[in-house]
């Protein structure tokens, strides 16, 4: 096993990789629900919707199985994958919701996305096994990959203050800090459990006790029950259902013709353009998510060669590939690697091992429904606030002295949590530095990638939708 995983070459132990492996697996569980929820938009009254949510449950599951195992087993890398947030609800809008609206068959709507998923995965393999895709990473400039992992930390942070309301929704300043004041207990617990929560890792940290982040999820996981005085809940729904659906609509999905004319024929999707552009799309956001948390994670890792490049690249993003393609086939949005492995990451993970250990927690929640739901928002969103702090201190590698380095690192920092993509910051900072470096004269030949990226960024704000 040491030789196999190169445990020791990494400098870690069995001890650390399982304890890296299961704070991953309590940070990301949270999709096994919240995916299926966002693929029918919370529509649990329109007929089908039930039967979609049933088979993305077990899809969901399925489709972390087999890209987090690809990490384990091929990549050897401590990364896991599962369906990304924002994807999923950009296939509800684009796939589902257009026959809500219409009255239309929501599972004809569902399948003809996951075609979509499909050729978009397909075009990812093409892109990663050429080593297109790693090149294209490699051509990002210094600047940016330096903001990228900082940016996804403010990212990562944004998530865990929004999954417990500590950041909650203002009408007149879009955000505003949880109001205690005058509020029921129950209302603000969360919050509040969740910033101790925080504190505990943050001290743990400090005194360098080994397995920080998980024992700070444990232990803010038994103060939110004492405090609200709960018990944990097994939603232990039915077992056979769900794999009834998954087989019926969601496996067989792509395999059926009528999936394919719905896409391609114009009477479900539009015009060819249309199509086009949704696939154009999904591989813009799934490639540049995937080249982000990739960045993020080896950063935090100390995983990257002499360029500042993640070691084995190529290997991670055909992981990340397969994985797209093979969520499809099984019925789900796309798979890509979740930036919630820097949680793992930060608890210690550097090896295949743990990827392999929240691979097999996600497989048992197959037949156990819903286990992580034990494990609360208020003791996971600890875990990822903390690892924006540790990922936010990449940002101080960039020169900021140089505005042409300066500008573009900002926006990529900014943009990822205002507007909620890992994707678009890294976009907009692609076209910020290409503007600035044309009209100050100092465009080269080693810019030119970073120019066609910034292109293809350009024509997805204009013509896409998400």
């Amino acid at each position: 096993m040491d030789k196999f995983f190169k445990i020791s070459e990494r400098g870690s132990n069995v001890k650390t990789e399982i304890i890296a492996g299961l704070t991953t697996f309590f940070a990301m569980a949270y999709i096994i629900v919240v995916n299926p929820n966002q693929l029918i938009g919370f529509s649990f009254d329109v007929p089908g919707a039930g039967t979609i949510w049933n088979s993305v449950y077990i899809a969901s599951i399925v489709a972390a199985v087999i890209g987090t195992l690809l990490y384990a087993l091929y990549a050897k890398m401590p990364f896991a994958q599962a369906c990304g947030m924002g994807l999923n609800s950009f296939f509800f809008t684009s796939f589902v919701l257009p026959q809500v609206i219409s009255g239309g068959d929501v599972i004809k709507g569902y399948q003809a996305g996951l075609v979509v998923i499909l050729v978009s995965g397909l075009i990812f393999l093409v892109l990663s096994l050429t080593g297109v895709r790693s090149y294209i990473a490699k051509a990002m400039p210094d600047c940016i990959k330096k903001a990228i992992p900082a940016g996804i930390g403010l990212f990562i942070a944004f998530i865990g203050f929004q999954n417990v309301g500590i950041i909650q929704p203002n009408q007149y300043t879009l955000v505003q800090f949880v109001k205690i004041n005058g509020a029921a207990w129950a209302d603000i617990a969360p919050a509040i459990i969740a910033l101790v929560g925080f504190l505990i890792i943050a001290i743990l940290s400090k005194l360098k006790v080994k397995g920080a982040v998980l024992i700070g999820i444990l232990a803010t996981t038994a103060i939110y029950y004492l405090a609200t005085w709960q018990l944990p809940a097994f939603k232990m729904d039915s077992v056979v259902q769900p794999f009834k659906d998954f087989a019926q609509i969601g496996i067989t999905g792509v395999f059926r013709a009528e999936s394919w004319k719905n896409v391609f024929s114009g009477e479900m999707l539009g015009s060819i353009f249309s199509v086009i552009m949704l696939i154009v799309t999904f591989c813009l956001v799934d490639m540049f998510d995937t080249i982000g948390t990739l960045y993020g994670a080896a950063s935090e890792a100390n995983m990257l060669d002499e360029n500042g490049d993640p070691v084995d690249i190529d290997k991670s993003m055909a992981c990340d590939s397969i994985a797209t393609v093979a969520g499809a086939v099984c019925g789900t949005s796309t798979v890509t690697t979740f930036v919630e492995c820097a949680s793992g990451v930060a608890a210690g993970g550097r090896t295949g091992l743990a990827s392999l250990v929240t691979s097999l927690c996600f497989a048992v929640c197959l037949f156990l429904s819903p286990l992580a739901s034990i494990i609360p928002p208020a003791a996971t969103a600890p875990a990822l606030i903390f690892v924006g702090v540790l990922m936010l201190k990449n940002f101080s590698k960039v020169d900021m002295e140089d505005l042409r380095s300066a500008v573009p690192a900002f926006l990529t920092l900014v943009m990822m949590p205002l507007t909620y993509s890992i994707a678009n910051g890294i976009g907009i900072g692609a076209i910020s530095y290409v503007l600035i470096t044309l009209f100050t004269g100092k465009f080269k030949k080693s810019d030119i990638a970073v120019t066609v990226i910034a292109i293809l960024f350009a024509c997805k704000f204009v013509f896409g939708t998400m």
